[in-house]
């Protein structure tokens, strides 16, 4: 992992430890005045009348737990241009959970328990600070992203008659991000069971992280006359295209961990400043050089071939 790629994560992971220090203080502080029961969900006529209730433990746990995996995906995921988002989520988030503690201070049913709408407000009013705070930190990070090996002209040929017609296609996956999917879409009904206020952001985010990863999951990759063209393999959409007369070339390139990890900062579909990427796995990649100056690679078995093919198709059009 390069330097400017470790700062970065370090820039995005701060905001939610100070957050979840700052909540674990306050727990501290106001230990004895902590119901056993608090009110965690809100409704009514004016949406601030108390109706799902959550136990201290539980919800205490759930909090942190909401803080650490927030932060968690933002450190992985985490791309320059968004590391405002870091800060902006991380303040949104903890205002919420320490305004809901506070508002339970004390209380003796927790029924009564009032949430003003007022509470959404100061959280989205810090959200906007520490956003500003997140964009100025940017500049700490360095533009532009490690260049490896460039896709060029040279790459492989696949030998065809002038009246011949070809395509390539191949499916290839990624075990880790099945069973995330997979996990992730079971937190749906289980989140459903618990109280209303924990059980539906659960469910939320069961969906947010279940649906994409099980869609990147398992992808096909094809060449043939219209470009490069990835998708999941079970449904047509969503996918991405590089048309064949964007192709200035293409080549292949054994990406290992650190590769992965320092060139496109992890796994999945991914968008850094000079190249974008379906990166499922370390292995053989397929990198395509688009006219723009940007890369796309996907990692794929076999890529040699859809490399080959594909600069034989782009030299017919005109472009190698």
């Amino acid at each position: 992992m390069n330097r400017a790629t470790t700062r970065l994560r370090a820039l995005a992971a701060l905001p939610f430890v100070l957050t979840l220090t700052t909540y674990l203080v306050l727990l501290a502080l106001w230990d004895d005045r902590i119901p056993d029961t608090l009110a965690t969900h809100f409704g009514g006529a004016d949406g601030a009348r108390a109706d799902g209730f959550t136990g201290r433990t539980a919800f205490l746990a759930l909090g942190a737990a909401l803080i650490l995996g927030l932060g968690t995906g933002w450190t992985v995921l985490v791309r320059r241009t968004v590391l405002w988002g870091a800060w902006a989520t991380a303040g949104f988030a903890g205002t919420l959970l320490v305004l809901l503690v506070r508002d339970n201070l004390d209380a003796v049913d927790p029924a009564e328990v009032v949430s003003p709408l007022g509470n959404l407000a100061l959280a989205a009013a810090v959200a906007a600070v520490l956003a500003l705070v997140g964009w100025g930190l940017t500049r700490l990070v360095p533009e532009g992203d490690p260049a490896g090996p460039p896709a060029t002209a040279d790459g492989p040929r696949l030998t065809l008659g002038a009246s011949e017609v070809a395509g390539w296609s191949r499916a290839t996956a990624s075990r880790p991000l099945t069973v995330l999917g997979v996990l992730a879409l079971a937190a749906v009904p289980a989140g459903l069971l618990l109280a209303p206020w924990p059980g539906s952001l659960l469910a939320l985010l069961g969906l947010v992280v279940g649906v994409p990863g099980l869609a990147l999951a398992r992808v096909r990759v094809t060449v043939d006359r219209r470009g490069v063209t990835v998708r999941p393999a079970l449904v047509p959409r969503p996918r991405v295209r590089v048309p064949l007369d964007e192709v200035v070339g293409a080549s292949v390139r054994e990406l290992d961990t650190a590769a992965v990890l320092a060139d496109f900062g992890g796994w999945g579909y991914r968008v850094r400043a000079h190249r974008t990427g379906v990166v499922l796995h370390s292995g053989e990649t397929l990198v395509v050089q688009r006219d723009s100056g940007r890369e796309f690679a996907v990692t794929v078995p076999d890529a040699r071939t859809a490399a080959a093919l594909l600069n034989t198709l782009a030299e017919r059009h005109g472009k190698v």
